[in-house]
């Protein structure tokens, strides 16, 4: 499968869709005519794409008697299915679902709207996310700030402490570590004190000042997560996932940011070893990682065959957390590309990128 394409520039459709590109030899996301990416041999990456609401759709909608249940039951299936294949096919589902949810919820009165409000906006935190997975930032942020907006209006200050985390670890990831710190420590003044959203809320507040460089503080941070944790009861489906080895995971990123590389390897190495088969992206993801931070320690030999573990996976999900460690992994590795293994990792990515002339 090439995905060379050989067009004077990424072209100016209004149809696009936004794909890794190998621009002056990084992968950055793009938006791309569909056209093009489909003329490129990886149709897989013109999968985003909202389809419009149809008569029978309409109908359908009018039809259904209780819709609370049925839009809960759809959002959970689309995070099940996320997390085996990735979010570029599962995104234009939600967003579709998106649309009728806010048509029913419109029509609704009293508690019946306030309950699908939530909803809603629990779907726009989700599409944020999936957004931002395909690397597409301008349509992770709408969505986002659209959930905090109407999580204001249900008054419901456990889903707003929680989008406000989402806010901080949309802005460090797209590089505004400082914002992140402003956005983590507002989730935290929200968060009620004991919460498993106040862990939350601090876990982003470390990573952020490990992508700044603030060593000591980012390590104290998770110190403060941990003892946190340790007194946090449950909160239903606000950090359910929680516990310690996901802070040592979390913290194996922030040591890679940190340049502490011996550390974040066995990080990595350990989180894959016990991941559930179940969570497809998030193995390429920690594989990706993993293969960077074995890169850092010198050994590009495990780190070129671990990161073509991550291509395939990042061919599938078509995930930016995957492709943006791939391309810091191939950029380390530029300058040994006689050793075992690299120049064919590097083969490998380039074939699931396009290459614009």
């Amino acid at each position: 499968m090439n995905a060379v394409v050989r067009a004077g520039s990424l072209g100016d459709d209004t149809d696009t869709v936004v794909v890794p590109a190998r621009i002056h030899g990084r992968i950055l996301f793009v938006p791309v005519p569909r056209r093009v990416v489909l003329a490129s041999g990886i149709a897989g990456l013109a999968a985003t794409a909202m389809p419009a609401a149809t008569p029978a759709a309409a109908t359908e909608l009018a039809d259904m008697g209780s819709p609370f249940e049925h839009f809960a039951q759809l959002r959970r299936v689309m995070i099940q299915t996320d997390n085996l294949i990735g979010p570029r096919h599962v995104l234009p589902a939600l967003q579709q679902h998106l649309v009728s949810l806010a048509t029913r919820r419109r029509a609704a009165r009293g508690t019946d709207a306030i309950e699908l409000l939530a909803l809603e906006t629990r779907y726009e935190e989700l599409a944020g996310w999936f957004a931002q997975d395909i690397g597409d930032e301008r349509t992770a942020h709408g969505h986002t700030a659209k959930a905090l907006d109407a999580s204001h209006i249900t008054g419901d200050t456990d889903l707003t402490a929680y989008i406000l985390g989402r806010k901080a670890q949309l802005a460090v990831d797209t590089g505004h570590p400082a914002d992140a710190l402003g956005l983590a420590a507002a989730a935290r003044r929200t968060a009620r004190p004991g919460s498993r959203l106040e862990v939350i809320a601090v876990l982003h507040e470390a990573h952020a000042r490990a992508v700044l460089g603030e060593g000591s503080e980012a390590h104290r941070a998770y110190d403060t997560a941990l003892a946190l944790l340790g007194r946090a009861g449950s909160d239903g489906v606000w950090g359910s996932w929680l516990d310690a080895a996901y802070i040592s995971t979390a913290r194996a990123r922030s040591l890679a940011a940190l340049g502490e590389y011996e550390q974040a390897a066995a990080g990595f190495d350990s989180a894959l070893a016990v991941l559930p088969s179940a969570y497809r992206r998030d193995r390429g993801v920690y594989l990706a990682r993993a293969a960077r931070a074995h890169a850092g320690t010198g050994n590009v030999t495990l780190a070129a065959r671990i990161g073509g573990q991550a291509v395939g996976i990042a061919a599938e999900t078509g995930s930016a957390r995957i492709f943006g460690q791939l391309d810091r992994l191939d950029q380390a590795l530029a300058p040994v590309t006689g050793e075992d293994g690299v120049a064919e990792f590097r083969a490998s990515l380039d074939r699931i990128v396009l290459h614009p002339a």
